[in-house]
Parts: C-alpha cells; sequence; structure tokens
C-alpha cells in the first residue's frame, strides 16, 4: 500500500484557546505518523483549516481563506486541503458543496481518526487515471460526535516553549440560547483527574512553568470524585509549575471553595474570568445563563474580598434578540459599577441550530443598531481599562518573558495579573521571570523596563 507518510502539514488556527489546544493535537498526532510540520501554506502538502463557529463573522473569514488556499491547490493539485473544528461540525457536508476544493471536513470527536482520513483521501486520488484541480479525488466529511472521546492517549505538540495548554473538558452541558458549542462539541466529557496530573508533571519536566486549564465551562469540571477546586489545587502543588490559569469558567460554578484554593495557593494566578454577557436579568433569563445581576455580583464581591489584588475579565454581548435600550443601558452600568480590568466585547450573532433561532423575527435588532451599541460598549470598556491601567503604572511585576516584541529590542510576557507588557530586552531571556517596572500603558498594554 502506498502510505500517506513523511508528508509536511500546517495548521491553520482561528478562534478561542480550545482552537489553539486542538490544532497543537492535531499536530501531534500527524507527527507521530511521521508528518513534519510546515511554517506556511505554500511549502505544506496537506493544509488543516482549524475552525471557530461562534459567531458568522468568523466563518465568513474562514471560508474566504479556504477560497484563498485553492490557489495553491491549483498550482499543486495534490495537495490536500482539509476544514476541521466547530465551524466543520456545524456546515458538515453543505461546506463541500460550498466549497468544492476542501477533501476533508472533520468535527472536533474525528481528530484521532486524521491520519487514516487523510491516507484514504491519497490513495483515492492516486487511483485516477488523471488528476487536476477540476478532476479532483474523493471527498471526506467525518462529522459523528462521540460521546466517550476526551481525546486521552493522544499527543499534543506543545508550540509554546514557555507555557502549555492543558484540556481537561470538553463540550457543554449548559446550552446557553446563543451558543453553537453544545451543538458542535457535545455534552460535557472530562479527563481523568490522574491522566490531567501525570500530563502537567511531563510538562513541568520538559520545562515549561506555566499552565492553563481549559473547558468549556472548566469550573464544573469533575471526575472520579474529584471537584475543579481540587484538580486546581493539586495542579498548583506539582513542582516545577510556577503558575496556572484556567478558562472559561462559569460564574455558577465559582464557589467559596475556589476562590479559597485561588487565595491560598500561590502558583494560581490572581485572574479570573467572569463572563458577564449581560447586565440585565430579562436578558440573562432570555440567554438561559442561570444566574441573576445580583448573584453575579455577589461572585465578583466575594473573589475581591479573599483575592484583594484580583484582575477581572468577562464576555458581553449586545443586541441579544429583544434587548431593549434600557437594558443595554443596564449592562454600561454594570461595567461601570464591576471595572472589569479586560472585556471580550461581540454584538449577537445568530447561529441556526441553537434556540435563539426560536425567538420572534420582532426580537432581532437590525446590525447597524447592533453596531452602534457595541461602539458604545466598547468606548465605555476602554476608558475604565485605561483608567485602571493608568493606575498601576508605577508597580513593578513579576513578568514571564513569551516572546519577541515587534520592535527587534523588544520582547513580551505577562504578569501574573495577565497584563501584557513590552520592554526592551534580549530575546535569550524568553522563558524566564523578570521583575519588570510598568512605565506607561497605551490602554490595553504596558511599556516597562527591567527593574533586576
Amino acid at each position: 500500500m502506498d502510505e500517506f507518510v513523511a508528508k509536511k502539514v500546517y495548521v491553520e488556527t482561528y478562534g478561542c484557546q480550545m482552537n489553539i489546544s486542538d490544532g497543537e493535537l492535531m499536530e501531534g498526532i500527524l507527527v507521530e505518523k511521521g508528518y513534519e510540520v510546515s511554517n506556511s501554506a505554500e511549502e505544506a502538502d496537506v493544509i488543516l483549516v482549524n475552525t471557530c463557529a461562534i459567531r458568522e463573522h468568523a466563518e465568513e473569514r474562514v471560508l474566504g481563506r479556504v477560497g484563498q488556499l485553492y490557489g495553491i491547490k491549483k498550482e499543486r493539485p495534490e495537495v490536500i486541503i482539509g476544514v476541521t473544528g466547530c465551524m466543520a461540525q456545524r456546515l458538515g457536508d453543505n461546506l463541500l458543496q460550498r466549497a468544492p476544493y476542501v477533501d476533508l471536513v472533520m468535527g472536533p470527536d474525528g481528530y484521532r481518526s486524521l491520519p487514516e482520513q487523510l491516507e484514504r483521501i491519497h490513495i483515492g486520488a492516486k487511483s485516477m487515471p488523471s488528476r487536476s484541480s477540476k478532476k479532483r479525488g474523493p471527498q471526506l466529511a467525518v462529522l459523528d460526535l462521540d460521546v466517550g472521546e476526551n481525546y486521552e492517549g493522544l499527543v499534543q505538540r506543545r508550540t509554546s516553549p514557555v507555557s502549555a495548554w492543558v484540556p481537561i473538558q470538553r463540550g457543554c452541558d449548559h446550552k446557553c440560547t446563543f451558543c453553537i458549542v453544545p451543538y458542535v462539541r457535545g455534552p460535557e466529557k472530562n479527563r481523568k483527574s490522574s491522566d490531567i496530573l501525570n500530563e502537567v508533571r511531563e510538562i513541568a519536566e520538559a520545562g515549561r512553568t506555566e499552565v492553563t486549564l481549559l473547558g468549556q465551562t472548566v469550573n464544573s469540571y469533575e471526575s472520579d470524585g474529584v471537584c475543579f477546586h481540587e484538580l486546581l489545587r493539586s495542579v498548583a502543588r506539582i513542582d516545577g509549575i510556577r503558575r496556572v490559569r484556567f478558562t472559561s469558567p462559569h460564574p455558577n460554578d465559582v464557589t467559596p471553595e475556589l476562590l479559597r484554593v485561588m487565595a491560598e495557593e500561590p502558583a494560581i494566578c490572581e485572574q479570573l474570568h467572569l463572563p458577564l454577557q449581560s447586565g440585565n436579568d430579562k436578558v440573562l433569563r432570555r440567554m438561559l445563563r442561570r444566574y441573576t445581576v445580583d448573584t453575579f455580583l455577589e461572585k465578583v464581591t466575594l473573589a475581591r474580598d479573599l483575592i484583594p489584588d484580583l484582575s477581572l475579565s468577562t464576555d458581553i454581548i449586545v443586541a441579544f434578540p429583544g434587548e431593549s435600550e434600557d437594558q443595554f443601558e443596564d449592562t454600561l452600568d454594570l461595567l461601570r459599577q464591576v471595572r472589569f480590568d479586560d472585556a471580550y466585547t461581540y454584538k449577537y450573532s445568530l447561529r441556526d441550530g441553537t434556540p435563539a433561532t426560536r425567538f420572534p423575527d420582532s426580537d432581532f435588532l437590525s446590525n447597524e443598531e447592533a453596531q452602534i451599541r457595541l461602539t458604545k460598549l466598547i468606548e465605555v470598556h476602554r476608558s475604565i481599562q485605561n483608567d485602571i491601567n493608568k493606575g498601576e503604572v508605577g508597580r513593578i511585576e513579576e513578568v514571564l518573558v513569551e516572546k519577541k516584541g515587534r520592535e527587534t529590542s523588544q520582547v513580551l510576557g505577562r504578569t501574573r495579573r495577565n497584563k501584557v507588557v513590552a520592554f526592551n530586552a534580549s530575546s535569550e531571556i524568553i522563558g524566564t521571570y523578570h521583575q519588570v517596572l510598568l512605565t506607561g500603558t497605551t490602554g490595553a498594554t504596558f511599556m516597562g523596563e527591567l527593574a533586576n
């Protein structure tokens, strides 16, 4: 058999941290089968576009990019183009019709079989009497969701020499009305705590000192009698691990026990991402978020009481179906009250297959109105963030240097509180910790200088 091995693969990832981790997973699976990872699509034999389905804009961007990659296939018809991830799962066979030059569509639960599926495509194409961009080989769609698939035993190719993503959970049981994730990643599936801890130990032994635990609602994790705050404490106590982060939690599962572990364990960073989505109770009910503004604020107060130097970030959606102007103003008022250090802001994007599609047409706001609200939300957030960060200029912070900066003389790193700092230093210090004086801010990031 003419096996499809020792080829070059290029993985291009869009979307969240889980997608980044999945990209590393696909690379790891293929490297184990003899593939080499290419730094460019132009030099690759297999091009995998790893996708997100959260917003329509993200999907349109991916479709545009896949169209660009078709140019490579025209020059080299033997190149295999695959679309993987959440968008692939959502669009399924329709994607093969919309982009007929795509060879493989694979959802998040199919990665274990990736080498075999690529080989099938390769052998099928080789068997054709002629191979041109117009006379193509077989197309495959691998879209089954597997309730038992949590990627246990698969090797992840870590791309950062400094830190590591550690998926502990896949899928989601919450089913918020705006969210496509439960339908493209399936129900919640948690890994064994022993396997997670072994993976973190291997990460530490390889010299990486920071880990981020990943899950769709990461703090709902429970496996073999171990709940999330217990797992978090165990991870924080592993020799060689100096920083621990986690994302993305659900407010309902932010418990006093979790916050106490964060406060007590020195390795756990003083940073909490707490998705708000809306500052109005009626909108939250329509979103099926299962908390109120008051209960959310109780979590914020308790978190700040237990972790005084805590940095808070959030997610907010504006123009959700039925959101009135007054309800939108409630969100702005809550933003001003809580004063998040960072906020990821979006205007609502309708996703086919989500419960929100059943709302009356009259509830949906125009794109123009949605954009006006998003612009206003961003202005309020940036003003708050700029004010907070200006107040931190002059602090000396521990920074983990992650990579080179835009300027040749600069490096970029993060504080424990997840603030990005650029400062002049040699790239030789990437992966090490330094005390840095924060000398200025652009609003979202800091400039600094070495203080040690």
